[in-house]
């Protein structure tokens, strides 16, 4: 009995594996196990989830700072070579700040940093035109507390891919 429950087994899954379809291209395409390239996932190089997740879509800043640190510049790097390679998508790059200091003052400090990396950016050979900036100061915080682990996630400029040039 054992050895008709194996066999039976092995043939539902045979069946199985022969109506699998691996081609995305199929309607309902997907991964399919194959590791195919899925349009839009944060798989595919040329994708908005790409840009986020994998080049990495913000930098940090020290207390009151808005100088680039090497570890920013690598990130902001990453982000100038996948502009360059996907010239149809603009950005806006979004200054903030932690919750310390008056608004005014965080409002400033967020434009120096959201201006910081577009600088940056156009040094590397990004249009100045496919690039805007927007300061939140403190009102945009990532995490809300009065621990310096905190204040160190919201001290940051992030690029926010806005949409296409092509429409």
């Amino acid at each position: 009995m054992k050895l008709l429950s194996k066999a039976a087994a092995i043939g539902v899954l045979t069946l199985i594996a022969a109506c699998t379809n691996n081609d995305p291209s199929a309607l309902g395409g997907g991964a399919g196990g194959s590791g195919a390239l899925v349009p839009g996932s944060p798989s595919d190089p040329r994708s908005p989830a790409y840009f986020q997740q994998t080049v990495g879509d913000r930098v940090l800043f020290a207390v009151d700072q808005s100088t680039l640190s090497p570890q920013a510049q690598t990130v902001l790097q990453g982000q100038a070579d996948w502009l360059l390679a996907n010239p149809d998508f603009v950005a806006n790059i979004e200054g903030h700040a932690d919750e310390q200091g008056t608004r005014e003052y965080n409002l400033a400090l967020g434009a120096r940093r959201a201006n910081a990396a577009r600088e940056y950016l156009i040094s590397r050979g990004v249009a100045g035109n496919r690039l805007t900036t927007v300061s939140y100061g403190k009102e945009r915080p990532i995490e809300i507390c009065s621990t310096e682990d905190c204040y160190s996630k919201n001290r940051r400029a992030v690029t926010v891919l806005t949409g296409s040039t092509l429409g």
